[in-house]
């Protein structure tokens, strides 16, 4: 892996966040930086289009692409509520694939992404093809884990 792609790999790795529930997600806004778009007007028309690809894929738009509200402080000191998105890591993989392939990072964002569904479909696929006693066992690996890392 050259430098570049290593770079924006841990650009995608260090914006992604968890929520509440332990589910990632990705801030729009912050993607779009990564994504070198300098206007959300811009990239909220790829946004538009990767929410058509979701629908037309029968996946429920909102679920992907839930949108949240993001208040900002302008430069005189206002108070401004913003629009932005909570995006799944699909929503993110078909942002990439509606972005500007012009871009370098594009190419590397849509390859990021593309790898990364792969490994959470194969590690579902995995865990279905575990026995009840082996999936109680992986639940309280995990549990060990979450626990040792309150913890720490």
């Amino acid at each position: 892996m050259n430098e570049l792609e290593k770079y924006t790999e841990n650009n995608f790795e260090e914006i992604k966040h968890t929520d509440e529930f332990g589910e990632e997600y990705w801030s729009a806004r912050e993607l779009m930086k990564v994504l070198e778009y300098s206007k959300w007007e811009n990239f909220s028309k790829v946004i538009d289009k990767a929410k058509t690809s979701c629908r037309l894929s029968g996946y429920n738009v909102n679920d992907c692409f839930p949108e949240v509200g993001k208040t900002i402080t302008s430069g005189k000191g206002k108070q401004e509520l913003i629009e932005d998105y909570h995006l799944t890591r699909y929503a993110c993989y078909l942002i990439a694939q509606n972005g500007d392939a012009r871009k370098k990072v594009i190419a590397l964002a849509q390859t990021y992404f593309a790898i990364q569904t792969r490994k959470q479909e194969l590690t579902e696929q995995e865990y279905c093809n575990l026995t009840e006693d082996e999936k109680r066992l992986y639940q309280r690996n995990l549990t060990k884990k979450g626990n040792y890392s309150l913890k720490s």
